[in-house]
């Protein structure tokens, strides 16, 4: 079987010449990269690191994140990706939890050590803003690193049940195999210009990866600013997104306030992370055309278990309802939803997503039972609750520990949101569960709405569009829905903040 390098390192020889990534004001070509990377994998292989040897990544959305990555390929060694959004005390966790070897880092983020080192442990630094010319002049690694299929290739941490997070384990065979899916379902070619604006260390990370093995060109930023992406668009030819809805949101309502704003070189938005609306998806079909794709995955198995095609984002009569869903599966994953009782459930019947591919997880790093709960038969069992139609195209409904029951009924989030959010004036919404003295939890809608829309006239549209146990018990107008670090609308912090009983 292949590892990663073999579909990452030889791409990048064969585009040599081609504009691989711009970053600020400096381009790179794919030359370039290679030279650098391969630099700094000797330097980090002179620093102990081996294949499936843990190279923690404190880097932002930066030219020397995509050298790392491609040397950590190159050794065969274990990414470990730190989002910077996440708290230092998180971060610590994770560096000491990791076992990382070697931190590549900015010298703004030496805290994180500091305080993994407390946990106990003595990673070696690269710290970028001081080593790197050196780090990178290194003569390349020449040496043939020896790497086995089942050697550690990334270890992502996710959300633990402890609160805590639990380190995602993927062999170097399971991510040689993601990036193969990627290049089948993203439908990226090598003249695509992609732009990045969400951390890398999370599914940016991945995208980039299959940027970089079509030859395509990749522009980081190092946030979301939705005026500055239109300005790419029309300034350089940027032709791919990847956005998560709150984005899509942000992108759109700038798009309206710029009409003469020229997006013609936009070919593909794929989306996920998060739920979508129906309605702003039909605004955004208006608006760019058919250029949408939604994927379906978990860090588990990224980024791809179920795709959304283009042709699938249908407004018409006959095919409006595909916009509720999250497509079929992908080529390389096999989908299906699953009863209490482990057995598949009929088209139309609510239960578990359950997927199985090749790039699906080893397991969690030092958490044998969660691992034997979440891997099960062959199975990836994903905490979504959802079900399939006849076609075999899946709708989520809900996290399976975000369900809600009230007064002893369940009622999924998902059903309620998609009312309220196409309501009149509704921008956003949340539906959260929150602890309640009589009915067990109560259905509570967190909204942000335009001037002038009140609770009551939310409340009026729930009465016509929902039965009585799934209105919401409590409507908050709030100015913005809080998001995590990777983007999805946070309602265990929605929850945590309701006081109102």
């Amino acid at each position: 079987m292949a590892v990663l390098r073999d579909y990452l390192l030889a791409p990048v020889r064969t585009h040599a010449h081609r504009t691989a990534l711009v970053d600020g004001e400096t381009t790179w070509t794919y030359a370039d990269l290679e030279r650098a990377a391969l630099g700094l994998a000797a330097h980090l292989h002179e620093l102990g690191a081996r294949a499936g040897t843990p190279v923690a990544l404190l880097l932002a959305n930066r030219a020397e994140y995509v050298v790392a990555d491609l040397a950590i390929a190159a050794l065969g060694a274990a990414k470990v990706p730190l989002n910077a959004m996440l708290s230092i005390e998180e971060q610590a966790f994770i560096v000491h939890d990791s076992a990382a070897a070697i931190c590549v880092i900015e010298a703004g983020r030496l805290e994180v050590v500091d305080r993994a080192r407390d946990l106990g442990g003595d990673p070696a630094l690269v710290v970028v803003d001081d080593d790197w010319a050196r780090a990178i002049a290194h003569p390349p690694l020449r040496e043939d690193v020896p790497v086995g299929d089942d050697d550690i290739a990334l270890i992502m941490y996710t959300g633990g049940t402890t609160g805590r997070p639990k380190g995602v384990v993927h062999t170097q065979a399971g991510m040689a195999a993601n990036l193969l899916s990627h290049l089948v379902e993203m439908e990226l070619v090598g003249e695509d210009v992609l732009l990045l604006t969400s951390p890398l260390p999370h599914s940016a990370g991945f995208l980039l990866q299959a940027a970089l093995a079509k030859g395509a060109t990749t522009i980081l930023e190092s946030r979301f600013d939705p005026d500055a992406v239109l300005d790419r668009i029309e300034r350089d030819g940027v032709s791919y997104l990847f956005l998560v809805p709150t984005m899509i949101y942000r992108l759109l309502d700038a798009a309206a306030a710029r009409p003469g704003a020229d997006t013609s070189a936009l070919r593909t938005i794929l989306y996920g992370a998060a739920p979508i609306t129906a309605d702003r998806l039909t605004q955004g079909l208006a608006a760019f055309g058919p250029v949408f794709v939604q994927l379906y995955a978990q860090s588990e198995a990224p980024n791809f278990l179920t795709r959304l095609r283009r042709d699938d984002h249908r407004t018409d009569p006959a095919g409006a309802h595909l916009l509720r869903s999250c497509g079929q599966a992908v080529v390389m994953a096999q989908v299906a939803v699953i009863g209490e009782d482990g057995t598949p459930r009929p088209p139309g019947e609510v239960g578990e997503v359950a997927a199985r591919s090749s790039y699906t997880m080893r397991g969690y790093l030092g958490r044998p039972e969660e691992t034997a709960a979440a891997l099960r038969d062959g199975w990836l069992h994903t905490g979504d609750l959802g079900y399939l139609d006849e076609q075999g195209y899946l709708y989520l409904v809900d996290r399976k520990k975000d369900m809600i029951i009230t007064g002893g009924l369940n009622v999924y989030s998902a059903e309620v949101e998609q009312v309220i959010a196409q309501l009149p004036g509704v921008r956003e919404v949340a539906v959260a569960g929150i602890p309640h003295p009589d009915w067990g939890e109560a259905v509570v809608a967190f909204v942000v709405a335009e001037p002038g829309v009140s609770a009551e006239q939310i409340e009026t549209g729930c009465r016509r569009g929902l039965t009585s146990y799934k209105r919401p018990k409590a409507i908050s107008l709030v100015p913005a829905l809080p998001t995590t670090a990777v983007g999805k609308i946070d309602k265990k912090l929605l929850r945590a903040g309701w006081s109102n009983w």
